[in-house]
Parts: structure tokens; C-alpha cells; sequence
């Protein structure tokens, strides 16, 4: 994907000895804190650019070939900071299946009703739940795609919630008719329901996830508490100013902030603006599809988040990502001691 740039250089044919650099922090200047800077280079210098880039906090967080050269998107300055980091693997996340009832347009793995469903099959759903406690794994979150289009949700559910506490990602539109008996065959203490809510009124819900889906997600709201379960609201949000909506939302409904989850819109997917992100800004969340181990599920169904196609044994396919991130760690560290002056 195309990534768009706050900044677009002219492509160049210099590197870092006849000019390539000025270029660069001249871009850089007039690009604002967080912004987008793209330049086209010839491929000699494509690998130098990635290594100062990265040097200089400036992550590479797009990459095409054009047919003057390779264009690079780098962002001005860090990401966004994380919540304080779990242990890596404490916590595994299913993509159940990428098929969903809405085509929402900022969706980071593009889900939607045309898409391939991709499911994980209920086979590896029963092993990851056999192998995940004896892994280190804590909990399980299971997210799509609409997981609840499973036609053997019930199957998956119940095996995850016996081995480990279970965190499930919805749209909440499908709780109604049969599948609200299937809620009725799960652990209240065992399972909760992470659903998705944009905004105090139905507008810009509305506008990002199709008409009606605001109402619709309330009412699954109230399904799932009639049930008898804890219920997360999750937010997707562009700005400070509907993050701040939100927050005086919950704040009006009397929902315990554990109980929310207010996260930016991801430059992935579908999305055609938000942070942009690259693996080295995120600690690993390892995230397991029907293709394989994947670095954070907010990137997979992303070539440069895939770690491997090895799921299983899942101890193995954890460590994987683990040694990913010490590398990660470790090129950082010995570009940083490249520069030392005392």
C-alpha cells in the first residue's frame, strides 16, 4: 500500500556524503512532530537510509517500488507511547477467522464481508488451549474479522475459557437469536466481551462502521451484560477531541476504567491516515493466524510483521518472537554504540 506523506521529497540519486542528509533534515523541518516524510532513492542507498532512519528515531514505516527507485515513508520522531509492557507471550491473541458483517474503514487487517474468512481451524484452537498454560500464557484473546460468524464459536469459546481466562473482540451486532443461547453456555468468569464503540452518538460510529451499527452495538451491549458478563467498550479514535468525548462518556456512564479501551486509528489496513507504525515500535503481542505467528495483531496480515510459519508447539512459535525482539533490541543497541563519545 501507497502510504501518504505529510512531506514528499523529490527523488534523489545522492547519499549521505554528496547531500542526501541536508535533504533529509530539511524535509524533516518542515514535516510536523509525528508527521510523514517520503523520498524516492535509487536502490544502493534504500539500505542506508532504513539504518540512519532508525538510528535517529525516525522509523521507516512504508516502503515501495516506484519506477524511479524505492520510495521510503519514514515518521518524524517516535510513536506514540505504550501502556507499560507485559511479558512477552503472557498474553496470545487468535485471529479466529478475517470475514466480518461490517466493512468498517479504518480496519487493520481489512475484515469485511467480502473477505476470505481465513479461519483458524477448531484443531489449532485446541491446541493452542493444551499448550498454552504450560507456554507461560495468561490469557487468551480471541479477535477477526466478527468472530461470532463462526459457525463453531461455541466450540472455540468453551475451549479457550477452560484453559485460560478469555477475552473476546466483537462488533456485539450478532448476540440476538441463537447465538445468545451460546452465551448462555459459557463461564461468566471465564469469559469477557470486548466490544466496540466509537463515540457518545451514533455519527461518527455510524460513519466509519455503516449505518445503524451504533445502535446495534448498544443493544449487544445490553445483551451481554443481561447475560451476566463483564463488558469492555473499546474506542477508535482519530484525535484528542473524540478521545476526550469518549473519555467524559464513560465518565457520564459510570463504566470503571478498566473497563475501556481507547486506542488511535493505526495507519494499516484499510486506514487512510492515523499513526503510523512499524514492529520496532511496539513490544511484541504475539498473535497467532491460519498463516502464522505474527508480531501484534494490529499487523496481521503484514509481511513485515510476520514471524514465522511455525505455530506449533506454541512454546517454540512464542520464543520465536521473543529472539525477534532481542535482535530487534540488539540493532538498536549496537547502532547507538557506533556514536559513543567517551
Amino acid at each position: 500500500m501507497r502510504v501518504h506523506a505529510d512531506v514528499e521529497l523529490p527523488a534523489s540519486t545522492k547519499d549521505f556524503e554528496t547531500g542526501l542528509l541536508l535533504e533529509l533534515l530539511a524535509g524533516l523541518k518542515r514535516c510536523p512532530a509525528g508527521g510523514l516524510l517520503a523520498i524516492t532513492l535509487l536502490p544502493p542507498m534504500v539500505e542506508d537510509l532504513e539504518r540512519w532512519a532508525r538510528f535517529t528515531g525516525n522509523t521507516v514505516v512504508g516502503r515501495t517500488d516506484e519506477p524511479g527507485g524505492t520510495r521510503l515513508v519514514m515518521r518524524n520522531g517516535p510513536a506514540p507511547k505504550e501502556q507499560p509492557a507485559r511479558p512477552i507471550g503472557s498474553r496470545l491473541w487468535l485471529y479466529t477467522n478475517f470475514d466480518c458483517n461490517l466493512a468498517c474503514d479504518y480496519c487493520c487487517v481489512r475484515s469485511s464481508p467480502r473477505a476470505e474468512p481465513r479461519a483458524l481451524p477448531l484443531e489449532d484452537v485446541q491446541r493452542v488451549a493444551a499448550e498454552a498454560p504450560g507456554a507461560g500464557v495468561r490469557e487468551l484473546l480471541l479477535t477477526g474479522g466478527e468472530p461470532f460468524l463462526r459457525s463453531d464459536i461455541d466450540q472455540v469459546l468453551q475451549v479457550c475459557a477452560r484453559a485460560l481466562p478469555t477475552t473476546v473482540l466483537t462488533n456485539g451486532l450478532l448476540f440476538a437469536g441463537k447465538r445468545r443461547l451460546t452465551l448462555r453456555t459459557l463461564p461468566r468468569d471465564r469469559v469477557v466481551f470486548q466490544i466496540s464503540l466509537d463515540s457518545p452518538t451514533p455519527a461518527l460510529h455510524d460513519r466509519h462502521r455503516g449505518e445503524g451499527s451504533w445502535e446495534r452495538a448498544r443493544a449487544g451491549i445490553a445483551i451481554a451484560r443481561e447475560e451476566g458478563f463483564r463488558v469492555r467498550l473499546a474506542a477508535t479514535v482519530a484525535d484528542a477531541e473524540a478521545e476526550g468525548d469518549f473519555q467524559a462518556f464513560i465518565e457520564r456512564e459510570g463504566i470503571p476504567e478498566e473497563d475501556c479501551v481507547l486506542r488511535r486509528i493505526a495507519l494499516r489496513g484499510f486506514a487512510e491516515e492515523g499513526v503510523a507504525l512499524s514492529r520496532s515500535d511496539l513490544v511484541p503481542e504475539v498473535t497467532l493466524t491460519r498463516e502464522g505467528v505474527y508480531w501484534h495483531p494490529v499487523g496481521a496480515t503484514d509481511p513485515d510483521f510476520f514471524v514465522s510459519a511455525q505455530r506449533f508447539p506454541l512454546a517454540e512459535a512464542i520464543e520465536a518472537v521473543k529472539l525477534a525482539f532481542a535482535e530487534e533490541r540488539r540493532f538498536a543497541t549496537s547502532l547507538a554504540s557506533v556514536f559513543r563519545c567517551a
